[in-house]
């Protein structure tokens, strides 16, 4: 066999190997939402995200040690704050709240746009510049989502719109600069070191808000926990992020737009949620943002 065929033959495997798991990322992602209003049927919103994000920090210190990985390099720990502070604290707490007064279909809706946030933060942090094509596309994308947002709650943002919107942002600068780690290091150690630098805050906040806030634990809410710790925050970045290593940002970014779709799908079957047809309808106009902007990258 020459040299090129079997270069050729790598790539094939690769990509047979990595769209499975980048698929399945996108799938755990995708149940997080309901997996939250199942958490918060028993939980309050700060223990949901605190019990999330210590039991899954708790779990990635375990397999780092396990794995005997070695600490992160002093300019990685940058890069791990903003991943912590984005996909680990930031996102999964106000996500939560605006859970809290909004609905699990509304929220898929507007962290649909995610794919086009993370690409235009992670083309500023690496100064490349996209085309026109992408930045129209993109303000389509997030007009589409505002409007949505403003429609819905007729004519102003509430305090839920205002939370989806933040997560969004910091979560998008969490995908970005993890998706440059991830280039460097293996996928599940960002996700991991992530989490366990979060660890000091997460294991005192779970503690006080467990004793401040009502707990009524039902079997809803523990398998919500449980999802939310073990697949949303863990598992499902594993998969995503080894995903990616293995067939590129791109290719894995366009499995996303799979992503708002599911959830409304899983905020109709697992939560019991009628959406309005606003919802279906916005979530489309997104999805065809994202393609737009996927090509003109």
């Amino acid at each position: 066999m020459k040299i090129d065929d079997s270069a050729i033959a790598s790539a094939r495997v690769a990509v047979r190997g990595g769209t499975p798991l980048a698929a399945l990322g996108v799938l755990a992602f995708s149940m997080s939402f309901p997996a939250t209003a199942w958490a918060l049927d028993g939980f309050g919103p700060w223990s949901t995200t605190a019990l999330r994000c210590g039991l899954a920090g708790l779990v990635a210190l375990w397999c780092l040690r396990l794995a005997r990985v070695p600490l992160p390099s002093r300019d990685q720990w940058s890069g791990m704050s903003v991943v912590a502070v984005g996909c680990v604290v930031g996102f999964p707490l106000l996500s939560t709240l605006a859970l809290t007064t909004s609905t699990a279909s509304n929220a898929a809706v507007v962290i649909g746009a995610l794919p086009i946030a993370t690409a235009a933060i992670g083309a500023a942090r690496s100064r490349t510049r996209l085309s026109r094509t992408f930045w129209a596309a993109a303000l389509v994308g997030a007009a589409a989502v505002i409007g949505f947002t403003v429609l819905r709650s007729g004519g102003t943002l509430d305090s839920g719109d205002l939370y989806l919107l933040g997560g969004l942002v910091l979560c998008a600068a969490g995908y970005a600069e993890g998706g440059r780690l991830a280039a460097r290091m293996p996928g599940w150690q960002v996700i991991s070191w992530a989490l366990v630098a979060s660890l000091p805050v997460m294991i005192p906040a779970m503690v006080i808000a467990l004793a401040v806030e009502p707990v009524h634990m039902t079997a809803t809410s523990l398998a919500g926990v449980g999802y939310l710790a073990l697949i949303s925050q863990f598992a499902g970045f594993v998969a995503w992020y080894r995903g990616m290593a293995l067939i590129g940002v791109a290719k894995a970014s366009q499995l996303q737009l799979a992503q708002p779709l599911l959830a409304l799908m899983w905020a109709v079957l697992l939560v019991g949620e009628k959406p309005s047809i606003a919802a279906p309808l916005t979530a489309v106009v997104v999805l065809g943002c994202i393609v737009v902007t996927q090509r003109a990258r």
